[in-house]
């Protein structure tokens, strides 16, 4: 199998360096078949040369702002069997590549594959906190698989995907702009096959976001979110633009 990667970037000049040298240095240090794509959002910076720094790293111009598009952009460059999507401020660590594909190596019925975020500049009393989310998103993904039958947990950032499995659900969901584009996926991939959300897999980020909008705050939006989506099939923030984070 063929690992994708597939990094969105809007304006991440300041965050692409660590995250694509933690990506090449992983690929490096494994015997799996792995490639990288940038796709280049609208950026209106340096995002673009810095990702022209690294030999090897494929660039995709997406004009069209927006997480979603420029996922879904990805996706149709990608040759792998394996889609990683991860974010521009996040740093992978070492064994991650090596734990993705022991799980789909394992597990022919597995079609998705997700596991938490670990904020590396945040303290440790928030990532309690965060993590106590997460194992509470472990819950839901058993319960929602396993005894509802309607949906699943896959983290934003975080998640990787048969590609086979992806193109049987015509792809993301292009009405999604940002809000819910994890949930969405997660619950139309469960009708393919299993999902699986696992703090086994962590991956480091940047909280940015979380400081900007508060930790308790993002955590009630998060879980509306997934109610609705799971339920209604929509975001409950439908609708709303996501707002900049950039520092």
């Amino acid at each position: 199998m063929k690992l994708s990667f597939i990094i969105p970037a809007h304006n991440e000049e300041a965050y692409l360096d660590k995250c694509l040298s933690s990506v090449v240095n992983a690929s490096k240090n494994c015997s799996y078949e792995t490639e990288i794509i940038v796709v280049n959002n609208a950026s209106t910076d340096n995002t673009k040369r810095v990702a022209q720094m690294f030999e090897g790293v494929k660039i995709v111009d997406e004009p069209k702002k927006g997480l979603v598009q420029a996922r879904q952009t990805g996706f149709l460059a990608s040759k792998g069997d394996l889609i990683a999507n991860i974010d521009a401020d996040t740093i992978l660590p070492e064994n991650w590549i090596f734990k993705v594909f022991d799980e789909f190596q394992k597990d022919d019925s597995l079609v998705a594959l997700s596991g938490p975020f670990v904020y590396y500049d945040l303290s440790k009393i928030t990532n309690t906190l965060v993590k106590t989310f997460f194992y509470f998103g472990s819950l839901s993904n058993f319960l929602n698989q396993k005894v509802f039958k309607n949906g699943a947990v896959l983290q934003g950032g975080n998640f990787i995907i048969r590609k086979n499995a992806l193109e049987k659900i015509n792809g993301y969901n292009l009405d999604l702009t940002f809000f819910g584009e994890d949930i969405d996926i997660a619950k139309r991939i469960s009708r393919v096959g299993k999902v699986k959300f696992t703090p086994k897999l962590p991956i480091y980020t940047s909280g940015r976001r979380l400081k900007a909008e508060g930790v308790i705050m993002t955590g009630i939006r998060a879980s509306f979110d997934y109610l609705w989506i799971t339920i209604k099939g929509e975001p409950f923030r439908k609708g709303k633009k996501q707002k900049d984070i950039r520092n």
